[in-house]
């Protein structure tokens, strides 16, 4: 129960070759249900090395088919092309107000920063605001307001070697953020080079369930693996508990070998309709994307576990 996802054994679920068009890899791919549809947004980088969008869809969440074009492509007008000239990458999806936002990094010459765009039908796309200076990414919005803000999770930093920790800002209205506070920073271990947010805010009883990913330098490079925190309901900067040890991490040679080995990253998952089960779609090795699964109490009964939380929850 310690490490609780279970792959999916027809992993990895997309590839290159399951592009229909020319690109490099597709990997880390924000997800969520439309209708009665599974929807992945894949990043996918085309063999210049710039990322753009491509839609794929299922009707059961292990089968996926790409559409033959990509969706969302880098900006073409201003303020956003500046920001976005070196592509687009990392996409999360919230359902909010009716519509699914997209939280998104806009590579550009002065850096990353995030984007946030919303899309009804996920046939026309609209751009809404640039949201951080750079350096930031690896966002994702909350699924609603919180005390009348919009509320966001994020991580300043974390470029070049320094530190990264996890991040929390407000908005009126998704443009104007501000009263950032820190969340959760790096500690000596698995995550101790620097943290960022993976999956968008899960609510539940408990508290508001994320997956973050931690990065640990070692003497053959970067290792990406995932942790899960819960955040309280009405104050969400504050951490009720957190699981100290990872919980997903690379094992399989898809996830060990590729652009970048050793890495994990989530960027979507999927509460399915009983309530337990937990679909999670992640970038391996910045090469293909894999699925794995888990229930909700699982999660959060490793989150309250000594020594990262006297927080006791009720209804276990």
């Amino acid at each position: 129960m310690r490490l609780p996802f279970k792959r999916y054994r027809g992993n990895p679920i997309i590839t290159a070759q399951d592009i229909p068009y020319p690109c490099n890899t597709v990997f880390n791919a924000g997800a969520c249900r439309f209708g009665d549809q599974y929807v992945l947004l894949l990043r996918v980088e085309d063999l210049r090395g710039i990322s753009h969008f491509t839609l794929a869809w299922s009707k059961d969440g292990y089968h996926f088919q790409v559409e033959g074009q990509p969706w969302i492509t880098r900006a073409q007008e201003e303020p956003f092309a500046e920001y976005e000239r070196f592509g687009i990458e990392d996409p999360r999806i919230t359902p909010l107000d009716g519509a699914y936002y997209v939280a998104y990094t806009g590579f550009g010459p002065a850096g990353p920063r995030v984007v946030i765009g919303a899309t009804e039908d996920f046939r026309t796309f609209r751009r809404i605001s640039l949201a951080t200076e750079v350096d930031n990414k690896d966002a994702a919005l909350f699924p609603e307001k919180i005390n009348g803000l919009y509320c966001m999770l994020d991580r300043p930093g974390g470029m070049g070697g320094k530190l990264g920790s996890i991040w929390i800002t407000f908005s009126p209205d998704l443009i104007y953020w501000g009263r950032a506070q820190v969340v959760l920073t790096p500690e000596a271990g698995w995550g101790r080079a620097k943290l960022g947010t993976s999956t968008p805010p899960l609510k539940t009883p408990h508290g508001w369930l994320v997956l973050y990913h931690g990065v640990r330098h070692t003497p053959g490079g970067r290792l990406y693996r995932v942790g899960a925190m819960l955040l309280d309901l009405e104050q969400p900067q504050r951490v009720l508990a957190y699981t100290p040890h990872f919980v997903f991490g690379p094992e399989e040679l898809y996830e060990r070998t590729g652009d970048v080995p050793n890495v994990v990253f989530p960027c979507g998952w999927v509460l399915e309709d009983d309530g337990e089960t937990i679909k999670m779609y992640y970038g391996a090795a910045d090469t293909c994307i894999g699925l794995a699964e888990t229930t909700l109490k699982e999660l959060l009964q490793l989150c309250i576990e000594p020594p990262h939380s006297d927080w006791e929850p009720q209804g276990f």
